[in-house]
């Protein structure tokens, strides 16, 4: 597929705001923009990694999962899904999947640097849920715990298209597998900065309210302390940001 530099890249942007240098003129544009009138967008594009940091330790380490599935993994930075699952667990084996080029040229790099035979990527759209599904099953047994994380990827949904997406991917995990999420909440400055990026041309974002994001979880078992602003989730030493209103909410739970 080639890559359209013409038009902003959510993958892309967000590299933009975390200080990487996988992004084009379009990108930055609309990125600085947008930062312009919501300055805490990068701050919650960090919480959002770290979250995922402290996601997938917990589902690697109390979890006991050894399967995962990051859908919208973005350009990689560091501590990526598999080196946090494999740095507790060596066996872990990790799918990843993004529609952006860069990224499929990056995940290239992961998957030589990887124990081979524990890393894939599939180049899929989540829009299209059960090949993504399909694609990840040759490496991951869905008859066995897999989490799947959705962070940062599921307000580039329609409402008229989550509900379907998030069925199917639970109709598809067996018991003892986790969902993990975080989205974009609409508060705070986060709905004067979408309607920028609406305006952009880029993939329209939606945003929800809380109790939205929280039902995305619906059916499964939450885990501890439940839907929260992404620092708020389980913070360790690490966590930064613990003082601030961070409008992006996360968590995660297991099919039971």
């Amino acid at each position: 597929m080639p890559i359209d530099t013409g038009v902003p890249h959510p993958a892309r942007v967000m590299d933009f705001w975390l200080g990487g240098k996988d992004n084009f003129a379009a990108d930055r544009a609309v990125g600085e923009q947008i930062v312009g009138g919501a300055p805490i967008l990068p701050i919650v594009m960090r919480a959002e990694r770290q979250f995922l940091g402290r996601a997938v330790g917990y589902l690697a380490g109390v979890g006991e999962v050894r399967q995962f599935l990051d859908i919208g993994t973005g350009i990689p930075t560091a501590g990526n899904t598999h080196e946090v699952a494999q740095a507790i667990a060596p066996d872990a084996k990790v799918v990843y999947v993004d529609n952006d080029p860069i990224v499929l040229s990056h995940a290239r790099a992961l998957l030589v640097a990887a124990s081979p035979g524990t890393v894939d990527y599939i180049d899929a759209d989540l829009r299209n849920v059960r090949q993504v599904l399909e694609g990840a099953s040759g490496l991951l047994d869905f008859s066995r715990p897999v989490a799947v994380t959705l962070l940062g990827i599921l307000e580039f949904i329609a409402d008229d298209q989550v509900a379907e997406i998030l069925a199917v991917i639970k109709e598809a995990l067996s018991v003892g597998s986790y969902l993990a999420v975080a989205s974009s909440a609409s508060e705070g400055p986060l709905p004067a900065a979408a309607e920028l990026w609406n305006s952009s041309g880029a993939t329209p974002i939606t945003l929800r309210t809380a109790a939205q994001i929280g039902a995305f979880l619906d059916g499964l078992e939450v885990v501890s302390p439940g839907v929260v602003q992404l620092p708020q989730w389980r913070p360790d030493a690490s966590t930064e940001y613990l003082e601030l209103d961070v409008p992006q909410y996360g968590g995660l739970a297991r099919k039971t």
